[in-house]
């Protein structure tokens, strides 16, 4: 028998995914959670085979979960589920020790696939994120702008990008207004921008949003 976390703030796709595993492992233990900080309470009050998360949650994100989640249980396989194409996240999920990453576009039979590859202690690498990887480590140093940015950074760019305003942006990730006033600053150091209007600009051409 194998235990289950999922980790997502919608319950009709929990009960999916639910649904899924199960048709998988018919006696696997499986729990839900609709959010960060639920999950990482969870994490460390029991012990768990493998975790399902989300990577867009209220408050903290599925990535900043994810980086709690290895200080505390390093060998605890974490597979990120998300909306987002590969080319957006995935890197920056495998880099903060993710073992997979996959698309909510993905067929059932994916997740079923992913999981037993990380139960036997492998990474689910598809092959978009295989060719993303390789050509990571041949051109890094032609990194995009956006690639240089931290985490955090980046999300408040994408949120800056979709037109959100600074105090929303604050309200959304449950952090001050100067704080967030202090991401764009760096984001617009770091990729020598002057406007939201260029970030959008930026963030369209390169397929952010």
């Amino acid at each position: 028998m194998i235990r289950v976390l999922i980790a997502d703030d919608h319950t009709v796709v929990r009960r999916g995914l639910r649904q899924i595993l199960l048709e998988g492992f018919p006696t696997a233990q499986i729990e839900e959670v609709p959010d960060a900080e639920e999950l990482i309470k969870r994490v460390m009050q029991a012990e768990w085979d493998v975790v399902i998360s989300d990577l867009s949650m209220p408050g903290r994100s599925g990535l900043e979960a994810l980086q709690q989640i290895k200080q505390v249980q390093p060998k605890l396989p974490v597979l990120i589920l998300s909306i987002h194409p590969e080319e957006q996240y995935a890197i920056r999920v495998l880099k903060a020790g993710a073992s997979g990453y996959l698309s909510k576009d993905s067929a059932p039979d994916e997740l079923v696939n992913a999981v037993q590859r990380v139960l036997l202690g492998k990474k689910y690498i598809t092959e978009t994120i295989a060719e993303k990887l390789a050509s990571v480590l041949d051109q890094d140093s032609n990194k995009s702008p956006h690639e240089y940015l931290s985490d955090r950074e980046f999300s408040v760019l994408k949120m800056l990008a979709s037109g959100k305003s600074v105090s929303e942006i604050a309200e959304s990730l449950f952090l001050s207004v100067t704080t967030v006033s202090t991401y764009r600053s760096r984001i617009m150091m770091k990729m020598n921008m002057k406007s939201n209007a260029d970030l959008t600009l930026y963030a369209v051409e390169h397929k952010l949003l």
